[in-house]
């Protein structure tokens, strides 16, 4: 469902919802060229995370830097997202959109 997935990343992100057909829907930041693009796919199978071999393997990957982790990762939950059971670093967090696209939480400790 593009739109229903859009609408999650566009909450996660704090962008907007820059084009919805029934099953095409893209999210851009307020200002910008960058957007996300879904399609709806009949065929859709959900990845594994880990990956395993001869499992559908993770077909997108997002790294999203935030100020607060622990506030990120509860807002994501609240939007629908799970925290994904394997957790290969301590200072990230991995979680599962609502279809199973994981993707990273973190916060740079390099500033």
């Amino acid at each position: 469902d593009a739109p229903a997935l859009a609408w999650f990343y566009a909450e996660l992100l704090g962008w907007r919802i820059a084009k919805e057909e029934p099953s095409w829907a893209t999210v851009a930041p307020p200002d910008g060229v960058a957007y996300l693009g879904f399609q709806t796919s009949p065929e859709y199978v959900r990845p594994v995370w880990p990956p395993t071999e001869g499992r559908q393997q993770m077909m997108m990957h997002l790294d999203i830097e935030v100020h607060d982790l622990e506030g990120a990762v509860s807002d994501a939950l609240e939007l629908g997202a799970t925290l994904a059971e394997y957790q290969p670093q301590k200072d990230v967090r991995v979680l599962l959109d609502p279809v199973g696209h994981p993707f990273c939480l973190y916060v740079d400790t390099d500033t």
